[in-house]
């Protein structure tokens, strides 16, 4: 009787992750190979927290960064499924999200920084990564690109332009947004170490963001070659903060791609690629 009960559990666990979804995916949104995010990986060790990370293919090193607050790594699939082909893949759940441990300590940029680095010692990287980075991950890729700059190689960002300080103040509601996608919140309160801890960390992501500054003195660290994109109809990242980051970086790229708002990848993940491709390949 264990051993039928144990089987079924099994199942049980297989059939979740084989429906991972990521936020408002609906019936003919993209779906990926894997359930990233739920599927085998590892634990490193950062400050407070324990950082959860996957590790695809073979290669030159991609980190991979998700969005935040609604992100998740399952969003990302398509370029897992993509650079694992030719490179090592680490993709990281950000602190809070996911598997990923949620801490104490208040967040910051500066904090994911350390979180990637925790990362990269855990899975024993010594060589510059290149790093790819969607929404709150594009940031931390500027962060990380500006606290370790011998470590950074090139950075994709995707939804992340120029951020100054503003009136406006940011508003999280776990309610709300169970209301849009019940399922996604769900899948990550059971992905959660700390599921009753939701609300908690939507307080401390919304400090996080409120009167933060993402700009020159930032971009003016990053050494390394950063390819900036953007949907052309973003409204979370709006086009010219895209190209004010894209100018205030040393050494970048800038790409535009028509008619996509925010999550631009998942809209056209084909032209996003087509750009992404040949920048980490030069």
């Amino acid at each position: 009787m264990r051993k039928i009960l144990a089987v079924l559990l099994l199942l049980t666990q297989f059939a979740f992750s084989a429906e991972l979804r990521y936020f408002m995916q609906g019936e003919n949104s993209p779906k990926f190979s894997m359930p990233y995010g739920d599927n085998g990986g590892k634990f490193a060790k950062s400050g407070d927290a324990k950082i959860y990370y996957e590790i695809y293919g073979k290669g030159e090193v991609v980190v991979v960064l998700h969005g935040g607050g609604l992100g998740s790594m399952y969003e990302m699939g398509g370029f897992i499924d993509e650079l694992k082909k030719t490179y090592q893949v680490i993709a990281i759940s950000t602190r809070a999200h996911g598997k990923s441990d949620i801490g104490q300590t208040p967040f910051s940029l500066e904090q994911r920084a350390d979180d990637i680095m925790a990362v990269l010692k855990h899975a024993k990287v010594e060589k510059a990564v290149n790093l790819l980075g969607f929404s709150d991950g594009g940031y931390s890729a500027y962060a990380f690109g500006a606290k370790y700059p011998k470590m950074a190689k090139k950075i994709v960002t995707i939804g992340a332009g120029e951020v100054l300080a503003t009136n406006k103040r940011f508003v999280f509601s776990l309610d709300e947004w169970r209301a849009y996608d019940a399922k996604f919140i769900a899948q990550q309160e059971a992905l959660m170490s700390e599921p009753k801890r939701y609300a908690e960390f939507l307080k401390m992501y919304e400090n996080m963001w409120n009167g933060a500054v993402v700009s020159k003195e930032i971009f003016s660290k990053i050494s390394a070659h950063v390819l900036v994109i953007n949907g052309q109809n973003d409204m979370n990242s709006h086009l010219q903060t895209a190209v004010n980051a894209y100018q205030s970086l040393p050494n970048a790229s800038l790409a535009i791609i028509p008619d996509t708002s925010h999550p631009c990848f998942l809209e056209n993940f084909d032209a996003v690629w087509a750009v992404v491709k040949p920048f980490l390949a030069k």
